[in-house]
């Protein structure tokens, strides 16, 4: 089975930086999308970034775009997620995703990845 599992959260003031890391294991060949969701306490969980593996396409998020940059190590089996200029109502639980399948903006526009890590908190205080 695939296994996604973050890490690199943590706590930092207004416009500082956090890099946030998913290591993938398992059958991860041929995975069409990858993908950064958040939830912060009290609301729906939203899509951050998708990342399209089969032709490098990405879409983000109108909220993130322009501060937050997705990519991917293959030797180490790993995607990233750098966020920079961090902003208060960005503080959620950050959550890695996979999918095998394709159409992948249409799935992350609706959440619908088959697999997912257990998350990392970002917190960001003004």
């Amino acid at each position: 089975q695939v296994r996604l599992v973050e890490s690199g959260g943590g706590s930092v003031q207004a416009g500082g930086s956090l890099r946030l890391s998913c290591a993938a294991s398992g059958y991860t060949y041929n995975r069409n999308c990858m993908a950064w969701f958040r939830q912060a306490p009290g609301k729906e969980r939203e899509g951050v970034v998708v990342l399209f593996t089969n032709n490098g396409r990405t879409y983000y998020a109108d909220a993130v775009k322009g501060r937050f940059t997705i990519s991917q190590d293959n030797a180490k089996n790993t995607v990233y997620l750098q966020m920079n200029s961090l902003k208060p109502e960005d503080t959620a639980m950050y959550y890695c995703a996979a999918d095998l399948g394709v159409r992948c903006l249409d799935r992350w526009l609706g959440g619908d990845f088959e697999y997912w890590g257990r998350g990392t908190q970002v917190t960001v205080s003004s």
